[in-house]
């Protein structure tokens, strides 16, 4: 059971840390620290109910069984962090944002205190690592305790639930679908681990024995549903700068035969090299200075290769911005090609303007470049057609 803990705390730490990978921009932003908040304090009840880490706890305060008002207390200070997140991610006013949190501590602080109190007025002298719930569930005040971290840590479960089906009729996209999977995690912990823990806990007040259930049961559906839960909390905030960054790279690289025809050009200073700068940094890089090499190739611009070209292209059945596009590549490969061999510009200046000049973003520098990805034979006739007539 330890080792599914563990896992569980693992993959919670791990999305904190994609989360917070931006410190000094991440504390700016309270939805940002609420998040990792919750799932640090996440990974930290799974590690402190691990049996392995209780053992551990107990022989190092010398108390017996230690380790469980500290587990409870920190699934306590989860479940308060779970509602303040939620409070967080809807926003509103501040001032009622602000209420709403203060609220949420002012009734999970005492209930945390409450258990510390109960632990020390109960007999829990026999370690009981992986079913203390069940074997203390008689004993007075561990009882009480043991029933006030379940009914705490269900009322914050049975609120969010209400408040994630409410909001998610009223947003849609990817905010819908993490309120969804948030509902499906916090679901499975209300049956596969509140509900056996009290099956196994009423079983033995009436003198059966379910604790299979608490012992066996409810650790992994406890993990389970969690994670779920950030899921839940992670994908609307983790996916649209992933799919951003996926389109940075895959735009990065179709601009690669532009780049590796016009970078002896570019004077733009390069960046340091480091292997964590993200995609669209690279591409913004790429594309100021395939810009910059663009504006230094503008006098070797010769009119009549693009009129030519704009000619055969027209002549293929391309429509007129295909036919524009692949005009304006062989005229900057032709520039390309003499600006390398040192060749003197053309007579007039060209003035013409490239549609990738014209336009926003790196759209039309991608049209450019993909325009360059053609059998050379094609540029190669075209360039010599007008070399001869050149000559």
């Amino acid at each position: 059971m330890s080792l599914v803990v563990y896992l569980a705390a693992g993959l919670f730490g791990l999305s904190a840390v994609v989360l917070f990978r931006r410190p000094r921009t991440a504390v700016r932003n309270p939805l940002t620290v609420s998040t990792c908040v919750s799932i640090v304090l996440g990974s930290v009840v799974f590690v402190c109910s691990a049996p392995i880490t209780l053992a551990a706890v107990n022989g190092l305060t010398g108390i017996p069984n230690f380790g469980a008002p500290l587990t409870y207390g920190m699934l306590s200070a989860y479940s308060c962090s779970l509602l303040i997140l939620l409070i967080q991610w809807r926003g509103g006013p501040g001032e009622r944002v602000r209420r709403m949190v203060l609220r949420s501590i002012a009734a999970y602080g005492p209930l945390v205190v409450a258990i510390i109190v109960l632990f020390a007025l109960g007999d829990a002298h026999t370690e009981r690592l992986t079913d203390l719930d069940t074997y203390y569930a008689n004993t007075p005040y561990l009882r009480e305790m043991i029933l006030l971290y379940l009914v705490g840590h269900s009322a914050a479960t049975l609120a969010m639930c209400a408040v994630c089906v409410k909001w998610s009729r009223e947003v849609t996209g990817l905010l819908r679908a993490g309120l969804r999977l948030i509902l499906a995690g916090l679901l499975l912990d209300v049956v596969g681990f509140q509900l056996t823990k009290y099956t196994a806990v009423v079983a033995r007040w009436s003198g059966h024995d379910l604790d299979v259930l608490s012992t066996t049961v409810a650790p992994p559906m406890a993990s389970l549903g969690a994670l779920l839960c950030s899921a839940g909390f992670v994908l609307p905030r983790l996916l649209p700068p992933a799919l951003a960054h996926a389109r940075g790279l895959r735009d990065y690289r179709r601009l690669g035969p532009l780049w590796s025809r016009v970078r002896f050009v570019s004077t733009a200073p390069k960046p340091p090299s480091t292997w964590w700068q993200l995609p669209q940094e690279r591409l913004h890089w790429r594309e100021v200075s395939i810009h910059d090499a663009l504006l230094g190739l503008a006098p070797y611009f010769d009119d009549r290769v693009r009129e030519r070209a704009l000619a055969d292209a027209r002549s293929a059945g391309r429509t007129p911005h295909e036919a524009r596009i692949a005009a304006e590549a062989a005229m900057l490969a032709d520039a390309a090609r003499r600006a390398a061999a040192r060749e003197e510009p053309p007579g007039a200046p060209s003035g013409y303007r490239l549609h990738a000049t014209e336009v926003s973003g790196t759209d039309g520098l991608v049209e450019l470049a993909q325009a360059l990805v053609r059998p050379p034979a094609e540029i190669t006739v075209r360039e010599g057609t007008v070399r001869t007539s050149h000559g």
